[in-house]
């Protein structure tokens, strides 16, 4: 009787890069660092994936200036490592990343903003479970649902919202997959997101439907909002 081949076990994990200034925020320090109810936003951002079982291992990605995240990460055991492999870009920090992590072709590779510190175990695992199994890859993603107006041609023009999303992140793909779209990608500055990179391969990622609270601290006035999220789980 011939063998059957066993398929090779899938593991999950989470690359964060963080390795920018947040230079929009105009706060002292990097905006990962910033303090939001009680705990660095990077300490939040971590502690989801920490709370989430399906997750074998996270890797962070800093400058290898960077002196903060030693104390981040001091009570996070040993499913957190430290890549000090940050480049000038955030896709140049997922690319080095993505070199150093200790993944095979099909692991899947969640990868996700240091700013968006109101992500949970469920929005992780509603991500796995729906596109886990999608070779193309899948992202958390909110529709639009308020009206929306251009100015490109120099007036004010309203764009039918129908089939519109707004990318979240995890962004997840097979580490093959996600490796070499962002090393063949034939224009860098198109580049607005993980799956941007994907798509450019002919690709079509899922989408899965996110949430308000995985909001992106972008500007001063979003660190109230994700404050808000954070101290009412109900919301």
């Amino acid at each position: 009787m011939t063998a059957v081949p066993q398929r090779e076990v899938v593991s999950y994990f989470a690359l964060i890069p963080a390795a920018g200034v947040g230079a929009r925020m105009g706060a002292a320090g990097p905006k990962q660092y910033l303090p939001l109810a009680g705990k660095p936003m990077l300490r939040h951002t971590l502690q989801a994936f920490l709370d989430c079982a399906a997750i074998a291992h996270v890797y962070v990605v800093v400058s290898a200036a960077d002196g903060y995240i030693d104390d981040v990460v001091a009570d996070c055991g040993k499913r957190v490592t430290v890549l000090r492999c940050g480049g000038a870009t955030r896709m140049e920090s997922i690319r080095n990343g993505l070199r150093a992590l200790d993944a095979h072709g099909e692991d899947r590779i969640l990868v996700h903003d240091a700013a968006r510190p109101g992500l949970t175990p469920a929005l992780i695992d509603k991500l796995i479970g729906e596109a886990g199994a999608n070779p193309a890859g899948g992202l958390l993603a909110l529709r639009v649902v308020d009206t929306v107006k251009s100015t490109r041609t120099g007036r004010v023009e309203t764009t039918p919202r129908d089939g519109l999303w707004l990318a979240q992140t995890p962004q997840m793909f097979p580490y093959e997959l996600l490796l070499r779209a962002l090393e063949q990608a034939p224009d860098p500055e198109a580049i607005t997101d993980d799956a941007s990179a994907v798509e450019m391969l002919g690709l079509s990622p899922q989408l899965v439907e996110g949430h308000p609270r995985n909001l992106k601290v972008t500007l001063p006035a979003d660190v109230g909002i994700a404050t808000l999220y954070l101290t009412h789980e109900h919301l």
